[in-house]
């Protein structure tokens, strides 16, 4: 078979966490084009605040192990801020971004003080073509493609292993069942050839080290992330993406189903093109 990543199926952990939740959610999100040609999304002060913490705390790899913590983060904490300050954030009035960037701030702080793997040597996986994420054939037979990116990659030399450290700025913990390190396994699995010691998940908003998880293996992991993605694959063949709820829509959709009713106000634009909206 002939490979064509331009007509596969790409999945991700966030893609499959939005069919999971509603089928509908999933085509507007990462299929539906508005009359320009743009993608839509809606911005949050949650994401917004994930996104500077994860700007500040990912950009450390770009460093030598030896300089990470020579420039103070809450410097870069404050210029991170600056592109998600205001309505491009999601922020509506000035006192809620306040309370926002304080708990943001906390989290900086808090790595700071308790640095943890950050101070040791790291590992990263290639970026895939024209800068798409890390990505493999999860499936070539059925043309699909498994991508994604991984928070940070410890490097330890003493058994020359890799951990996986994923950074959590909500309140609440991880569900079970999340597909999140099955997909971390099956991309480490395939995409680099260092034996994976250990995983973990570090809520920066009230722990100071990281929480050890089991990595799952990745056999059990390609089983779990295969059958959905296949779920995935046939909804889009057969255009099949109503709300489990029906008409009215839920939670998860509910809110582009405003933007596109013209109903959400524009903000500018974020990755990949897309547009981003508040409500």
């Amino acid at each position: 078979m002939v490979q064509d990543k331009y007509s596969a199926v790409w999945v991700s952990h966030s893609s499959i966490g939005d069919f999971l939740k509603c089928p509908r959610l999933y085509f507007l999100r990462n299929i539906y084009k508005n009359e320009r040609g743009k993608k839509i999304n809606l911005i949050t002060p949650a994401l917004s605040l994930g996104q500077a913490v994860h700007g500040v705390l990912e950009g450390l790899s770009q460093y030598k192990a030896e300089e990470r913590f020579l420039k103070p983060l809450e410097i870069s904490f404050e210029e991170e801020w600056q592109k998600i300050s205001g309505k491009k954030g999601g922020f509506k009035d000035a006192e809620k971004e306040a309370e926002a960037k304080e708990r943001g701030k906390n989290m900086i702080q808090r790595v700071e003080k308790n640095p943890g793997p950050l101070i040791n040597k790291t590992v990263k996986i290639k970026e895939g073509h024209n800068g798409t994420p890390p990505n493999f054939y999860l499936s070539e037979e059925e043309n699909i493609i498994l991508c994604g990116r991984i928070d940070w990659l410890e490097y330890i030399e003493k058994d020359d292993s890799i951990r996986v450290v994923d950074f959590k700025t909500g309140k609440n913990k991880e569900e079970k069942g999340s597909l999140q390190l099955p997909i971390y396994s099956l991309l480490l699995h395939a995409l680099q050839k260092r034996k994976v010691s250990g995983a973990s998940y570090w809520y920066v908003d009230k722990d100071d080290m990281p929480l050890l998880i089991d990595l799952p293996e990745a056999i059990e992991s390609k089983e779990k992330v295969l059958d959905i993605a296949r779920k995935v694959k046939e909804a889009r063949e057969r255009l099949a993406f109503n709300c489990h709820y029906g008409k009215g829509g839920c939670f998860a959709c509910r809110p582009f189903e405003k933007i596109i009713n013209g109903e959400a106000e524009f903000v500018g634009v974020g990755d990949y093109g897309a547009e981003m909206y508040i409500i």
